[in-house]
């Protein structure tokens, strides 16, 4: 089906109304394709989660609909589910050389490197995908390099996604944004604009990337005699390479620490995205050979994660290094919504120790990766889209985006502000919402997928506030009469050794209420573990108003 009636649906299944998880599905004639695939971070409630993913389960009870897996850049919000949800349905995945590389780290850890089919390509490059689909891969700039939009071709018409991006019109690598095809494809006329909402409500333009390598070299000036560490995003490889030009520029080596870290300068080396002369890197083992001020230190941590180099360092738990008086520590992000109370109690530790700390609030030593309203507003004039969807951001930036929109002069029934898993459903004389399908997320902790639910974070949650009881007793297998017990371990409740009134007293209240239950037949064996729990629960809640977890065991003898 072709022309007029033909009918895009476009599936977000993450992304919206959310920070991170980016993925959508683009549906025609049977044919899908999917564009990024991204994780989030827990939430402080996630207690023990590692990784959040996208419910995939649209996708795979349609799995025979997907054709392939289209990447806008490689950051973790937007590549890192993939090998979850390869391991679910192996299709081609296409995307430009760096994001490549970057996958191909997670596929190795993941052994799927080689089941995995990777399809590398270029700017300006068109891939044909089924039938129905055809994906131009067009340059922007952003905070990693190799980012692109894309312009998806359909029988209903031509969508544009923007991905991640930001109009910097010096980058430190590569092309500039190629605002000329966009005013191109504007002209020929586009169906649906997608574009990303992270900084739509501050006014004016983002700085350069530049424009952080000038602070970079103002900090090493005035800091001759002091080693210096930076904290960044590992992915941020134009800001690495700043630092990098900075420690040439004054006779310094350069370690790198954080697993992250080290791989994406590695595959970043390779790949040729790093300019690094030999015998500039050094092992962190050989910092000890060098004074202070011939060293840099490059490291993850700059969100304050708790395991992040930065972290240990601050908390003296790093093997190798430790912070000294004087050394002075840049720390080159900002901290994401949410990330602030870790990020400042490690900026607390580390001038605790004497060291000198650079961050946001005191120089510019880091620009967004994502554009401000003027750079989103000269997007919207090139492309001049039928329809538009605010993507990637919370619903505050998603209603303020359509409300940029309309003022630039859109029809509001041409605006959409979709919830992730409903259907935008578009043609070139139609656009509506028109249902929802199955979305939400997954929590991954450790390896496992899907293996941590609401009842097992309930249960984390209960017991980090409460703390666990365990009751043991032995039980006449044939009569049901208490043999010996109760026996109470206490973990996280109260310490046992300080308690042993409170703990003698729960003993006999277990025990008073097991033998009223004497000569109950042995196939009640739950009833007894059920009064247990309550005769306890009750108990302890009168004497302490706090209501533990518990345990009974009964051993039969």
């Amino acid at each position: 089906m072709a022309g007029k009636f033909a009918k895009l649906k476009v599936i977000p299944l993450g992304g919206l109304q959310e920070i991170g998880k980016n993925i959508t599905a683009f549906e025609i004639n049977d044919e899908i394709i999917v564009v990024d695939c991204g994780v989030a971070f827990p939430e402080d409630d996630m207690l023990g989660i590692d990784l959040v993913i996208p419910d995939f389960t649209y996708l795979t009870r349609n799995r025979e609909k997907v054709k392939a897996v289209v990447l806008t850049h490689g950051h973790e919000d937007h590549i890192g589910a993939l090998p979850y949800f390869l391991k679910e349905l192996n299709v081609p995945i296409y995307g430009t050389k760096l994001t490549i590389g970057l996958i191909e780290n997670k596929l190795k850890e993941h052994n799927i490197l080689n089941k995995v089919n990777r399809i590398c390509v270029k700017y300006g490059e068109y891939v044909k995908i089924g039938a129905n689909f055809k994906v131009e891969f067009i340059a922007t700039t952003h905070s990693i390099a190799d980012s692109c939009a894309l312009a998806i071709t359909t029988p209903a018409g031509v969508v544009i996604h923007s991905g991640d991006f930001k109009i910097d019109y010096t980058p430190i690598q590569g092309p500039p944004i190629d605002l000329q095809r966009f005013a191109q494809l504007g002209k020929k006329g586009v169906l649906l604009f997608m574009c990303e909402s992270t900084n739509v409500e501050l006014k004016g333009f983002t700085m350069s990337e530049r424009s952080v390598g000038v602070i970079f070299d103002e900090i090493f000036a005035e800091s001759l005699n002091q080693r210096i560490m930076v904290a960044t995003f590992s992915s941020n490889i134009h800001r690495i390479q700043q630092v990098i030009n900075c420690a040439i520029k004054y006779k310094r080596k350069v370690a790198v620490i954080g697993r992250s870290m080290n791989n994406v300068v590695k595959t970043a080396c390779e790949l040729g995205y790093l300019n690094v002369p030999k015998k500039v890197f050094i092992d962190v083992s050989e910092i000890k050979n060098y004074t202070d001020d011939k060293i840099v230190i490059i490291m993850t941590g700059s969100q304050g994660e708790t395991m992040s180099a930065l972290s240990r360092i601050a908390q003296n738990d790093h093997k190798q290094v430790e912070i000294k008086p004087m050394d002075k520590v840049i720390i080159s992000a900002s901290p994401i919504p949410g990330n602030e109370k870790n990020v400042y109690r490690v900026i607390n530790c580390l001038l605790k120790k004497g060291a000198e700390v650079v961050y946001e609030g005191l120089k510019d030593v880091h620009v967004s990766g994502h554009a401000r309203q003027e750079e989103i507003k000269v997007l919207h004039a090139l492309i001049k889209p039928k329809y538009f969807m605010p993507i990637h951001g919370e619903y505050k930036h998603l209603r303020a985006h359509a409300n940029l929109a309309m003022e630039l002069g859109m029809d509001k029934k041409n605006v959409f502000v979709l919830e992730r898993g409903e259907v935008l459903e578009v043609g070139r004389d139609f656009g509506r919402i028109s249902g929802s399908v199955p979305s939400g997320q997954v929590l991954v902790d450790g390896l496992g997928v899907g293996d941590v639910g609401n009842i097992v974070l309930r249960d984390r949650k209960h017991l980090s506030q409460d703390g666990l009881m365990i009751v043991v007793v032995s039980m006449d297998k044939a009569e049901g009469t208490l043999i010996s017990g109760p026996d109470i371990i206490s973990r996280g409740f109260v310490y046992v050794r300080e308690s042993e009134y409170l703990i003698s007293d729960a003993k006999s209240v277990v025990r008073e209420a097991l033998l009223s239950c004497e000569g109950t037949p042995i196939s009640e064996w739950a009833y007894i573990k059920t009064m247990i729990k309550d005769t306890l629960k009750d108990f302890l809640w009168q004497k302490t108003k706090r209501s533990p977890m518990i345990l009974p065991i009964i051993m039969e003898i």
